[in-house]
């Protein structure tokens, strides 16, 4: 099985890409957007990070079987996550009245 081969002018632009998604993240920082300002930044996030693992770790172009692992991976992550948030919001919380 041969490797795919990328061309220069891929990288260059994902890399722009992430270099934009930083200075809105930058911009969006700055800005006051109240609740959003949290949504805004992770958006920014979860697009940046899918571009990195679909070319810089070659992802896109590799078996399915690399696919899927990559997908049980963030599968497994949100049950983490969810098990995390679970234990947080369902602590009783203790409220100190002197």
């Amino acid at each position: 099985m041969s490797e795919h081969i990328v061309p220069k002018k891929t990288y260059y632009l994902i890399f722009s890409a992430l270099m934009l998604g930083t200075a809105l993240t930058v911009m969006f920082a700055f800005i006051n957007l109240g609740n959003f300002n949290i949504v805004a930044a992770l958006a920014i996030a979860i697009i940046k990070a899918t571009l990195v693992v679909l070319f810089f770790m070659h992802v896109k172009y590799s078996s399915r079987l690399t696919k899927l692992w990559v997908v049980v991976g963030f599968v497994w992550l949100g049950i983490m996550l969810s098990i995390t948030m679970t234990d947080y919001l369902s602590r009783a919380w203790l409220v100190y009245v002197p």
